[in-house]
């Protein structure tokens, strides 16, 4: 962990400076605190080192600075310093969950020698929560996200690749892309999965609100505040921010929001008081950001900032070769979704599902899914009522190997593989029911 530290809390001043000085001499980056109030502040799921705190401080004392650290993680290593009467709360302390504790007086090299195997256990607590995060969600993903084509695959590749970092993001895409889905994807597979989501469309924000629904307030800070109130930057303490729509953000609030992504602290309204935030900030915009600027509506110095790891995400009119596989995942998540059974689409509606276009995109093929599940659309076929069972069996056989060419991108091997017949039983039945793998098919 090159960006390691110790945050060392005690209210006795010569103490804790000679300590700082002692562990500095040992290659450790140290921050100093006479109290536990702002090394809260500093406390995240990724927050990369270790706190050493004496017991016996006035305000928040050793132990309940340990207590509230596990609520943010419980596995960042606390190193508790006690003075000879404190031996057994420090025995306590341990079985509540703290690394380790030191009896004073004590050497430097002993502390230091504490320090470091605390740090190598908080390093390999990161490794890991880093190595589950990406190799742990690849197929889900996969299911998120489905499709063949080239953008599709790049697209899951650049989220592996920036989700487990902390890199603050930028999501570009039409509406009904995607884009949510994206986010949430990179926050489940970074560290800060099991921290909050927070979604925020800031095009629905009032704007006679939106200050105190983002940065919170203190009591008095405008008339009807009359309760201290956490905004919901604060609310993401430790996990993600999906900033939706940014460009609807209003010009003069840009402002103050280039300076929680630059410094990572809020004030809330009414307060002086300084908040730091352990977050990743993630933007989704529909419109062309650099168009924005240019015209006077958004921000420069923001759009740089938040151009850093930008990922854009495809329409399906720039993947159409996706669309019928799509649209049978959509189906079998409708069909489970409203309790019916799974059903086989025909294949003159998944080729005509291929051809349309969609320009509300994803979201809108769902609506079509939904609505053949519900069997409020046919997918413009005529009502054919199959009487007979050999018609029935007939349509059946059809639609399932109509939907294996389509899972299979017309790849014939994979598909007789999978049904259990011979290539040359499958060429007789697909002879039979006029099916052509062109025809289910389309090129990106």
């Amino acid at each position: 962990m090159n960006d390691a530290k110790i945050l060392l809390v005690d209210d006795e001043e010569e103490l804790r400076r000679s300590t700082a000085q002692a562990l500095e001499l040992s290659g450790f980056s140290v921050e100093t605190y006479s109290n536990g109030d702002h090394v809260l502040e500093l406390i995240g799921y990724s927050f990369p080192g270790v706190v050493v705190s004496d017991i016996r401080m006035p305000g928040i004392d050793g132990m309940t600075l340990m207590q509230k650290i596990r609520e943010l993680d419980p596995e960042v290593p606390v190193i508790l310093v006690t003075g000879h009467g404190d031996v057994q709360l420090a025995v306590k302390a341990m079985r509540e969950g703290a690394y380790d504790f030191i009896e004073k007086p004590f050497t430097p090299e002993m502390l230091a020698g504490v320090i470091r195997r605390a740090m190598e256990r908080r390093g390999l607590v990161l490794e890991n929560r880093l190595l589950k995060a990406v190799a742990g969600k690849r197929d889900d993903i996969e299911a998120r996200l489905p499709g063949r084509t080239q953008v599709m695959v790049d697209l899951r590749y650049r989220i592996r690749a920036i989700g487990a970092s902390d890199a603050d993001t930028l999501i570009v895409g039409e509406t009904g892309a995607g884009k949510e889905v994206v986010a949430r994807a990179l926050h489940d597979i970074s560290a800060r999965a099991s921290r909050p989501f927070i979604a925020i469309n800031c095009a629905a924000l009032p704007a006679n609100l939106i200050e105190s629904e983002l940065f919170g307030h203190e009591v008095g800070a405008f008339p009807g505040a009359v309760r201290p109130r956490y905004g919901k930057f604060e609310h993401g303490r430790g996990g993600t921010i999906l900033l939706d729509e940014i460009g609807s953000m209003p010009f003069d609030l840009q402002a103050k929001f280039l300076r929680v992504l630059q410094e990572r602290v809020i004030s809330r309204l009414g307060s002086n008081e300084v908040v730091a935030l352990d977050v990743r900030f993630i933007a989704t915009s529909k419109v062309d950001l650099e168009a924005e600027v240019a015209a006077g509506r958004f921000r420069a110095d923001l759009f740089y900032r938040l151009n850093v790891a930008t990922l854009h995400v495809p329409s399906l009119s720039q993947r159409r070769a996706d669309v019928p596989l799509l649209f049978l995942q959509l189906v079998r998540e409708a069909a489970a979704r409203y309790g019916r059974d799974e059903m086989v689409v025909p294949p003159d509606v998944i080729s005509d599902i291929a051809q349309r276009d969609w320009p509300g995109n994803v979201r809108e093929l769902r609506n079509a899914a939904d609505r053949l599940v519900l069997g409020l659309d046919n997918g413009g076929r005529q009502a054919e009522e199959a009487t007979g069972l050999a018609e029935r069996v007939a349509e059946f056989e059809r639609g399932v190997i109509a939907s294996a060419l389509v899972a299979h991108g017309g790849s014939l091997r994979p598909v007789y593989e999978s049904l259990g017949i011979s290539r040359k039983t499958l060429y007789e039945k697909m002879q039979k029911y006029g099916l052509d793998k062109r025809m289910l098919t389309t090129e990106s």
